[in-house]
């Protein structure tokens, strides 16, 4: 009886050593600490920080879905229908599709401690990433002192515009005119009436300007001074009132399978070392101190009313395409 008790009691100890052996929750079972990452952030930017995430997180894995905002949307109400958000972590291009996930109940209720400004947090996520619409000139051709010369004569039939059903910076370029006094929705209509053309992303506006295609565009600084940078004869200028600020979130999901990574990469994504790998790789950081790509001095900066707004998107959307489709 006493042999059988000591071997029934080892091969508890064995087993609990083979559970223990497998993981403590961690994603699969290698013990791999991996997580799912969906986001609109760009291949240049994204890739980077993932690297110094692991490299700083020995044995800890990120699985990255990456896609234009409009993609990305489309991806997350798939998981919807199919049971449920496979992320862990969801990182957007701006405040207005975040509020959404928010209000659908797919991310929220964590944030980290960081001393990222209060106007870029809120209780469910944290903007780590910001970007700025500004415009994009063809050299020799003049350059727009104010948004609004984008639609005088100079610029007929030249101006290309992203779509704010793909792109979260024009959704939040599209909030700012639309909400403006001095603009309004009626700045899209006489853009389209000037001859204005909608292309899908801020990329393709700056490898038009670039090429010739077009003569101005409105598009993000980022991706103006890398194509400028690279050699493309192009001018940017950040027009009066100033360059539309729209900051980029990143949230924990609620149906978070490893939320114990997904909170690290997140706290490392807001944290003085992520924001400068971030800053490193060509985007534009929000904690401050952080030196981040080309900013003009005394370069004005303009926002939108997210709060505002976040209950507006859908008819603006709406307004817009009843002009340019999408």
């Amino acid at each position: 009886m006493t042999i059988r008790r000591h071997g029934v009691r080892c091969a508890a100890i064995l087993a609990l050593a083979l559970l223990s052996a497998c993981g403590d929750g961690s994603s699969g079972g290698s013990g791999a600490k991996s997580i799912t990452l969906y986001t609109c952030v760009d291949d240049t930017t994204i890739g980077p920080v993932i690297d110094a995430f692991k490299k700083a997180n020995p044995g800890t894995d990120v699985e990255l879905f990456r896609a234009p905002t409009g993609d990305l949307n489309a991806r997350i109400a798939g998981d919807v229908r199919s049971g449920g958000l496979k992320a862990d972590v969801v990182w957007a291009c701006d405040p207005l599709t975040m509020a959404d996930y928010t209000a659908q109940d797919l991310v929220g209720g964590w944030t980290p401690k960081t001393s990222i400004p209060a106007d870029y947090r809120t209780d469910d996520y944290v903007g780590v990433a910001m970007l700025y619409l500004v415009a994009v000139t063809h050299d020799g051709v003049p350059v727009p002192k104010a948004w609004s010369d984008l639609t005088g004569p100079e610029y007929a039939a030249g101006v290309a515009i992203p779509d704010p059903s793909v792109a979260a910076s024009a959704l939040g370029g599209l909030g700012y005119f639309a909400s403006s006094p001095d603009y309004g929705i009626d700045f899209y209509s006489t853009l389209k009436d000037n001859g204005a053309t909608q292309v899908s992303t801020p990329d393709d506006v700056v490898t038009g300007v670039a090429e010739g295609t077009y003569d101005a565009g409105i598009t993000i600084a980022s991706s103006a001074y890398a194509a400028q940078t690279a050699g493309s004869p192009i001018e940017v200028s950040w027009p009066s009132p100033g360059a539309i600020g729209i900051y980029g979130p990143i949230a924990l999901s609620k149906n978070a399978s490893n939320a114990t990574t997904a909170k690290d990469f997140i706290s490392y994504v807001a944290s003085k070392e992520g924001q400068t790998v971030l800053a490193d790789s060509g985007s534009y950081p929000t904690l401050e101190g952080v030196s981040g790509p080309t900013k003009p001095a005394h370069a004005r900066v303009v926002f939108p009313d997210w709060t505002a707004l976040s209950t507006s998107k859908d008819d603006l959307l709406a307004a817009y395409q009843n002009l340019f489709g999408g």
